[in-house]
């Protein structure tokens, strides 16, 4: 079976075997911010509402806003699972629902400070009869043909729980 490559640059109908409608390459995605020299700051993007961001508490922030770092968890949980239901669809596999936490871990490395690992927790539900086996096949799938995971270079490691639902 053909692989869906997020990073191949040519439309091929393979992309839309998963289930994606995706443009021609390359896409240019453009945001905007807007801050002063403390307090919060606003991000937007057209047709989108705009998002208000602070650092967290550990970097002196108020934590009352979303912070860059739990901005690249959530691009890399949402990625995930967009790719994951592509993936899902086109190997015509079903399940009945996806749950997913994620935390990343940062740390002081070779004298910067950065993201080490990003871990994703992930509970798949099953319809009854499915097979589990096929279902952490498709996890490791969705997690490998995912833009952002394959865009970063630190450890993403998938920490899965299947549920076969009972008759």
């Amino acid at each position: 079976m053909a692989q869906f490559n997020p990073g191949s640059r040519e439309y091929s109908p393979k992309h839309e075997q998963y289930g994606h409608k995706m443009k021609p390459l390359p896409h240019l995605y453009e945001v905007s911010l807007s801050g002063g020299p403390t307090g919060h700051a606003t991000l937007s993007a057209a047709g989108v509402p705009p998002l208000r961001s602070a650092p967290p508490k550990e970097f002196d922030g108020p934590g009352d806003a979303w912070s860059p770092e739990q901005f690249l968890l959530a691009a890399v949980e949402t990625c995930f699972l967009f790719t994951f239901r592509a993936v899902a669809q086109a190997s015509k596999f079903d399940y009945s629902s996806l749950d997913l936490s994620g935390s990343g871990t940062v740390d002081r490395e070779e004298g910067t400070t950065r993201f080490t690992e990003i871990v994703l927790r992930v509970r798949l539900t099953l319809p009854h009869g499915a097979g589990p086996e096929r279902a952490q096949r498709m996890l490791e799938k969705g997690k490998n043909a995912c833009l952002v995971t394959s865009s970063l270079s630190l450890p993403i490691r998938l920490e899965s729980e299947i549920v076969v639902e009972s008759a």
